[in-house]
């Protein structure tokens, strides 16, 4: 690349409909235009634990992120280098990890929970922008993921809620709220405002970029 790519950060809530939000906006571009990288690809390895520990093991705070690597490997991405990641498959034995190949790209999009709060990540930022939904909505959307597409207990997924997400959410991420470019407010699930905001936001940046 000739120069220097456009570096948004997008970050919300669990259950802040972020993961549709990001399909919407990166199907508005073509592979070489955009590329995105995930901070739930840099966990640290928590494989070691028996299942009971995983069930009350933290992965919501800072230090289950390996951040080096993340701060490294978005740096060179901005450099125009490839990067190569085996993606994280939330501690599940039975998935064999794929090899990720991250490409630059014109626009580059770092997405995770941490990503303001983690100084030398949020200098790296053009644009930020904050998804959110209520708590009681949040939670509702949570429930209905872990429970039906992870198979997980509802008791273990409100002990994780209460006792892990909420308490996170509140020090590492609702602080930067303000300092965002954009803030989306998404307490209903409607898809047409999705794509409605994801067309006006991918307009704009096609004047900007292309």
């Amino acid at each position: 690349m000739s120069k220097k790519p456009y570096v948004i950060g997008i970050a919300g809530s669990s259950g802040s409909g972020k993961t549709f939000f990001l399909k919407c906006f990166l199907n508005h571009f073509k592979d070489h235009e955009v590329t995105l990288i995930s901070q739930d690809d840099y966990y640290l390895p928590a494989n070691t634990k028996t299942q009971e520990e995983n069930k009350l093991y933290n992965f919501d705070v800072p230090a289950a992120i390996n951040r080096t690597l993340f701060y490294h490997d978005i740096s060179a991405l901005i450099a125009g280098k490839t990067v190569f990641k085996e993606e994280y498959t939330f501690n599940n034995p039975t998935i064999k990890p794929k090899m990720l190949e991250i490409k630059p790209a014109p626009l580059l999009i770092v997405e995770g929970l941490f990503i303001f709060h983690f100084e030398e990540i949020n200098t790296l930022l053009d644009e930020r922008i904050f998804l959110h939904a209520d708590e009681h909505i949040a939670l509702e959307r949570r429930l209905r993921r872990d429970l039906i597409e992870r198979g997980y207990f509802e008791e273990d997924v409100k002990y994780k809620w209460y006792n892990h997400v909420l308490p996170s959410f509140d020090e590492y991420l609702f602080p930067y709220k303000s300092q965002c470019d954009l803030i989306i407010e998404n307490n209903k699930d409607d898809t047409a405002m999705m794509v409605q905001v994801t067309d006006e936001i991918s307009a704009r940046l096609r004047k900007k970029l292309f």
